[in-house]
């Protein structure tokens, strides 16, 4: 199945091939304070791919906070926050924020996890097993 999603003004724009056709798709709702500020609801499928396009790359900020393992996409015009990355062994996995689906009618079963208190290790192996981990970047 394949999902396109983006920034509030287009500048971040991404492509998410899905494996199979659920009937919806897993939805984290993370309780850290970046997260909930933002009412993102994360989504990754260790067998997807994606693509991550910036029509203007300086628009584009990359936040890092606390263990600095991960990047949030930021589209500087209009603040929203698409995906998050991290660099795993030399390879870039993501999730993406399925509040930033174009197509609004895709069902999402929303689930609230906490990761406090994972250590650095446990959560590169967490990221690495369960995010995307087909990543590329056009333009």
């Amino acid at each position: 199945m394949e999902l396109h999603g983006s920034c509030h003004c287009g500048n971040l724009r991404y492509v998410l091939d899905w494996p199979g056709h659920p009937a919806a798709i897993p939805g984290r709702a993370c309780a850290c304070g970046f997260c909930t500020r933002h009412g993102a609801v994360w989504t990754a499928h260790p067998g997807a791919r994606l693509l991550i396009e910036a029509e203007d790359a300086a628009a584009v900020s990359r936040y890092a906070f606390e263990t600095k393992t991960a990047e949030f996409l930021v589209c500087t015009r209009c603040g929203v926050v698409p995906a998050c990355t991290s660099r795993i062994d030399g390879r870039d996995h993501a999730v993406v924020n399925t509040r930033t689906f174009d197509d609004a009618t895709v069902r999402i079963e929303q689930a609230p996890v906490s990761f406090d208190g994972e250590d650095e290790t446990t959560r590169l192996r967490r990221r690495a097993e369960r995010w995307i981990a087909d990543v590329q970047f056009g333009r």
